[in-house]
């Protein structure tokens, strides 16, 4: 197979939350490959920009809040950025913990709507647009091993990426015949700001620790390939798959 098949040379992504973290690592793998990258983030992310720009591509950066700006202005922004769309990586998300009997309406409510009702629109606008174009396109979700376990103390958290799941299944069902796939990345235990917590509470890291075969926590650079693959011509016949980056633990 000619290498020239994982190149995204030409083409224009929207990331989600790549300020920092796992999204800024995608963001960047993908500007190593070739695209040009509409970040859309709370607030600037200059180290992204940085990073990006470096590599000679395009960084443009919109600010919003997911799960309350309208969709079709942020999806519109960033075409009239780029001129166009090929890529979505529906990135961004949040966690609250503490026990299912405790948990409150607000924190379901967020996590829900940064999660998956966002990520359900966005995929849904960047769709209409490459359908519009009557383009091949490539929409990848942020799932996590989660969305094949329970987990604990962390209800909206499991319910909102149980839900990323079914809905890449389903859009990759209702799109495929328009050219676009719909894939997930499910990361396993990342050493990101979402588990701060879980690294700093002794007995909980070692029990992770313990359990992930690669003895070790992963981090935003271990989903780059990943990313890059997935949105690339290689993966035109990958569809409506999750595919696990956690060092083993789904093996284990």
């Amino acid at each position: 197979m000619r290498m020239t098949r994982f190149s995204l040379e030409g083409r224009a992504a929207l990331v989600t939350g790549c300020n920092k973290g796992l999204g800024q690592g995608i963001a960047v793998a993908l500007a190593e490959a070739g695209a040009d990258i509409v970040g859309v983030n709370r607030r600037a992310a200059e180290e992204t920009r940085k990073r990006i720009e470096s590599c000679g591509r395009r960084y443009v950066n919109l600010e919003a809040q997911l799960g309350h700006d309208p969709a079709e202005e942020i999806v519109n922004q960033a075409i009239d950025s780029l001129g166009h769309l090929d890529i979505l990586i529906n990135n961004a998300g949040t966690i609250r913990r503490a026990p299912a009997v405790d948990f409150t309406e607000a924190d379901w409510d967020e996590v829900m709507d940064i999660n998956l009702k966002a990520a359900f629109f966005l995929s849904q606008q960047v769709a209409r647009h490459l359908i519009e174009r009557q383009a091949p396109g490539r929409i990848v979700n942020i799932a996590s091993v989660l969305s094949f376990q329970g987990g604990i103390r962390v209800p909206s958290y499991t319910a909102s990426k149980s839900g990323i799941l079914g809905l890449t299944r389903l859009l990759a069902n209702e799109w495929a015949a328009h050219g676009i796939t719909v894939n997930a990345i499910a990361p396993g235990y990342m050493a990101t700001d979402n588990t701060q917590a879980l690294r700093e509470d002794e007995k909980r890291s070692a029990e992770i620790l313990g359990r992930i075969p690669a003895g070790r926590w992963g981090t935003p650079e271990d989903l780059g390939g990943a990313a890059v693959f997935l949105c690339s011509d290689a993966a035109s016949y990958v569809n409506g798959h999750a595919l696990a980056v956690d060092g083993g633990w789904l093996a284990r």
